[in-house]
């Protein structure tokens, strides 16, 4: 399961899984800026961006997105109840740890964990009523606390160990080829995340205070915590294998292994403070990335009766409803299944712990992104147009959909689905679409860009180059609007 944690502003992710996941701590906040017709500086959400390359009638990505999000809610759910867990075990003790579990095996879940589970949902859910606006400061301390946490557990890790541990010295199992087919798709893989991430940002860049406020962030500040983090989650890895005899990349994992193997005061004292700031990091994470974004989704899905706060109970509900739990304990059939609709969405998660990634449907997407913006448009939106939902619009393209964009981003999808489906089924040889696969990220991006430019070239769209004034509009209530 990807235990990955990111949030506008502050991210703090697991290092757990095949070595996959990384703690990351990225204080920085993004905003989307696009030049307007007029000179001025203008931001646009998630949808609104979609909009202006796939057209105006882009619900089926409104109707999927919010599927993965309910899924994604769940999970990251589940692991902010096993940090309650560790915060209960560190308070109550052994009697919390050692808790007789009365529930059945087709269960899939223990009588602690599932207690500890909805103990962080009765605090979560309250939670949801803080307007997205005012997340700034909980996002602040949130990120102290994750990263207070991850260097508190780096240096007892390395004092305990007396040393790294053997990991860090213990060369590659792989050799030639393999070994650099391999490091290929680590690398597209971690440009893969980071820029998804990129692509959906735009739901929150809208609540910066100025245009340029995200550049430092993606510049300098993510790109360090991503290295500086995935250096800590490997020294502790390797440090705690010499502690405990095993490789323990879940931080969740570690610290319950911790509380199961000593209940000394110190032990205690220190596992209940990294429980907090696993809390602090999760529900932040369930805020942000799941329920206000997700919840941003389905107000564009039918803004007539749900907003962003009505569409985060709904996801959550959904999440519940779920039983997320089955995610960890019976990943197999469930993240195979997942991992091929995530193929079809503009925004998901890598799912697997296998050598799969769901992310090669966003490099097409991304790619078209930056070349209608770039390449075709240069730079300049026709901000009104995308609140004209009839053919007078930029956006209406042909009957709502603009078929270079769906054309383009097919292009740059359907050479990787063969490789896509034989990782998924274990079949994977080093065949010729195996190794397309292991370049998905960097192929969907190039094919895609490069075919959308040549089709907006060739059979340009209406106003696709017409420069016009930006004219507000007035309400009824006397302030202005697009």
């Amino acid at each position: 399961m990807d235990c990955r944690f990111e949030f506008a502003g502050v991210g703090a992710v697991g290092w757990a899984g095949n070595g996959s996941r990384r703690w990351g701590v990225c204080p920085i906040r993004h905003h989307s800026r696009f030049r307007r017709l007029d000179g001025k500086s203008s931001t646009s959400g998630f949808h609104s961006v979609i909009q202006k390359f796939m057209g105006n009638e882009r619900r089926f990505l409104a109707r999927a997105k919010p599927d993965c999000d309910c899924l994604r809610l769940g999970l990251q759910a589940y692991w902010g109840g096993q940090s309650i867990k560790i915060i209960l075990g560190a308070l109550i003790g052994p009697k919390f740890i050692g808790m007789r579990n009365t529930l059945p095996l087709s269960a899939h879940v223990d009588t602690s964990s599932l207690i500890s589970f909805f103990i962080f949902m009765a605090i979560f859910v309250p939670s949801l009523l803080i307007p997205p606006e005012k997340l700034q400061l909980p996002l602040k301390i949130s990120w102290v606390m994750i990263t207070s946490t991850m260097f508190a557990i780096l240096i007892w890790a390395l004092c305990a160990a007396h040393g790294a541990g053997s990991l860090i010295h213990t060369g590659s199992s792989q050799t030639g080829s393999v070994l650099s087919w391999n490091t290929v798709y680590g690398l597209q893989s971690i440009f893969g995340t980071f820029a998804s991430g990129c692509l959906g940002q735009s739901d929150w860049t809208r609540y910066a205070k100025t245009p340029n406020a995200a550049l430092f962030g993606q510049a300098f500040t993510a790109p360090l915590t991503i290295c500086i983090t995935a250096i800590c989650g490997l020294l502790i890895t390797s440090a705690t294998a010499t502690i405990y005899g095993a490789y323990l990349w879940n931080p969740f994992e570690l610290i319950l292994t911790i509380q199961q193997k000593s209940n000394s005061p110190g032990a205690r004292a220190g596992t209940f403070f990294a429980g907090l700031g696993f809390l602090a990091s999760q529900m932040a994470l369930c805020i942000v990335l799941n329920c206000v974004s997700g919840g941003m989704d389905m107000a564009a899905l039918c803004p007539k009766y749900i907003n962003i706060r009505r569409g985060s109970f709904i996801l959550t509900i959904i999440a519940v409803a779920a039983c997320p739990w089955n995610y960890v304990t019976r990943p197999t059939t469930f993240i195979t299944v997942l991992s091929a609709w995530s193929v079809f969405l503009v925004s998901g998660d890598a799912a697997a712990d296998k050598k799969s990634s769901a992310n090669f449907p966003q490099s097409p997407m991304t790619g078209i992104l930056i070349s209608d913006y770039f390449l075709v448009r240069k730079q300049k939106l026709r901000i009104d147009d995308l609140y004209v939902g009839n053919e007078d619009s930029a956006y209406w393209y042909f009957k709502g959909f603009n078929w270079r964009a769906f054309t383009a981003w097919v292009m740059g999808l359907w050479p990787l689905l063969p490789g896509f489906v034989r990782q998924i089924k274990g079949t994977s040889s080093g065949s010729g679409w195996d190794h397309l696969y292991d370049l998905s990220y960097f192929f969907g991006f190039l094919v895609a860009l490069t075919i959308y430019w040549a089709l907006s070239v060739a059979a340009p769209s209406k106003k696709q180059s017409e420069v016009s004034s930006f004219e507000p509009k007035l309400r009824t209530d006397g302030s202005e609007s697009a």
